[in-house]
């Protein structure tokens, strides 16, 4: 019974890859590299474009803390007690008598 054998002839694949095949198929290699240049240069413009997020995030939220904690040292402050302590230096009192109303004369 013969045994088949494999054929380990390399001439088909020789007759593919050469010169002039390659040279006539040029356009095709350039634009596969230009593809794989913008493939690369989308990841890096979206790697940029999350840190810029993330920065602006964290921005958001450092100028949320300062607007609260403004926001509540002015409502402290603002309170009758607070006020009262800090005109005390200035003389300034409360008065116990009611405000007069201003009316003017008709002629």
């Amino acid at each position: 019974m013969p045994v088949p054998t494999t054929n380990t002839n390399k001439k088909p694949l020789k007759k593919i890859f050469n010169y002039q095949w390659i040279t006539s198929n040029m356009n095709f290699f350039l634009f596969l590299c230009f593809l794989g240049v913008l493939y690369i240069a989308n990841g890096h413009v979206a790697d940029k474009t999350l840190r810029n997020i993330n920065k602006t995030n964290n921005e958001l939220k450092q100028l949320q803390y300062q607007y609260k904690t403004l926001k509540s040292e002015v409502m402290f402050k603002s309170e009758e007690a607070q006020v009262i302590k800090s005109v005390e230096p200035m003389g300034l009192k409360v008065s116990k008598e009611m405000p007069q109303r201003l009316q003017l004369e008709k002629k």
